[in-house]
């Protein structure tokens, strides 16, 4: 019998989180999502049972390293295993380079890159273990398009979106021999929560927008490419005029 593969999703209660922890509910893994909330993951985990597969809930904020060395502990001991390490999790905050706060730049990188670093490192043996010598797993890192084309008033974030791409890009110099390869995706805006303030009469409609369910099909299909296969980056780019812009 062949055994269920097995992912660990950050920001997994909601957004793009949730539409990726859905797609692969959908293909029979096993998961652990994590956020902030637990009545909010719980709420999601719910729904993700009723699709299919064991579903475990860690809550653990980003800033809090402790938090994050319990949620590799907690996925290590429910699965044993790890073929995808989603990391999503993030904050986004606009501001122009002349009055952006020092003190919330620092709080970027700590969301945005120094805890998906902790991620990666720490589910490392696993994601190795279970790449094994013939198999593959893979760190998918949900980045943005800001972080490859620039945008007003995204400095901060794009340049903490664009770390974590050059992280992806690194990691797999160092591991990819293993089994192990890293994918940044980074789409322009998505139909999520996050993006709530660009939509309105004179800004960008919902309907227009990337859905969670289009980035999350890139996410799924990254697994299913082999050991010698490593995508370091694919962009996502909203249609018409809008191919290097958020």
């Amino acid at each position: 019998m062949t055994e269920r593969k097995a992912a660990l999703i950050t920001g997994g209660s909601r957004g793009i989180g949730a539409a990726i922890a859905e797609r692969f509910a959908q293909s029979g893994w096993d998961l652990t999502i994590s956020a902030r909330g637990l009545d909010a993951l719980e709420e999601t985990a719910a729904r993700l049972r009723s699709i299919g597969g064991r579903v475990e809930v860690v809550p653990a904020d980003m800033t809090d390293e402790d938090a994050i060395t319990a949620l590799v502990a907690a996925h290590n001991a429910a699965f044993g295993r790890c073929d995808a390490l989603v990391v999503n999790a993030g904050m986004g905050v606009m501001g122009a380079v002349a009055d952006f706060p020092v003190r919330r730049f620092d709080k970027l990188y700590q969301v945005n890159v120094r805890a998906p670093f902790l991620l990666m490192q720490g589910m490392l043996p696993t994601l190795r273990a279970t790449a094994g010598d013939s198999g593959a797993a893979k760190v998918i890192a949900i980045s943005s398009i800001t972080g490859v084309y620039p945008e007003p008033n995204l400095t901060a974030y794009g340049a903490t979106k664009a770390a974590l791409a050059s992280m992806c890009e690194t990691f797999n110099l160092e591991e990819s021999t293993n089994g192990v390869s890293a994918t940044s995706i980074c789409p322009g805006y998505v139909d999520t929560d996050m993006s709530e303030w660009t939509k309105g009469e004179d800004a960008i409609p919902a309907e227009q927008m990337i859905s969670g369910a289009d980035v999350a099909a890139i996410a799924y299909a990254v697994t299913e490419l082999g050991r010698y296969a490593v995508l370091p980056q694919a962009v996502l780019t909203r249609s018409g005029t809008n191919l290097h812009r958020a």
